[in-house]
């Protein structure tokens, strides 16, 4: 019989989103944009592919020329990582050409330790985490 019991040495699965705005709707743009964002949060968070649990990646409308996913796991070492992509919600006045991301991962880091990466244009989203680094 499995011991479900949680302690604080117990790893928790926790998200960490990421967002970025891509320099053109093409292959070549979408994969600089994903390698980028995904290494930033692996680098940020001290990740190993292993720890992640899955991840899924979002597109505005206006990015549609190829799957983040895919780069994720040509270039990011996520090939065992379970993953999904979809389409961005089409709210007016969105950023445009935005790529998301949220990793789900285990980890006995806090909700509080995690580091959310916003790059680019899409730094305006979470404004607030751009407050909490100058402090």
């Amino acid at each position: 019989m499995l011991d479900d019991k949680v302690t604080n040495n117990d790893f928790m699965v926790r998200g960490i989103r990421g967002a970025t705005v891509v320099s053109a709707n093409t292959p070549e743009a979408i994969e600089e944009a994903t390698v980028e964002i995904v290494n930033e949060m692996i680098a940020q968070n001290a990740l190993c592919t292993k720890d992640i649990a899955f991840a899924i990646f979002t597109l505005t409308k206006d990015l549609n020329a190829a799957f983040p996913a895919k780069f994720a796991r040509l270039c990011c070492g996520f090939d065992m990582v379970p993953m999904m992509c979809y389409q961005e919600l089409d709210v007016p006045n969105a950023i445009k050409m935005c790529l998301r991301v949220l990793l789900t991962v285990n980890t006995k880091v806090g909700q509080n330790d995690i580091k959310h990466v916003y790059l680019k244009g899409a730094k305006a989203l979470r404004v607030d985490l751009e407050r909490d680094k100058a402090k």
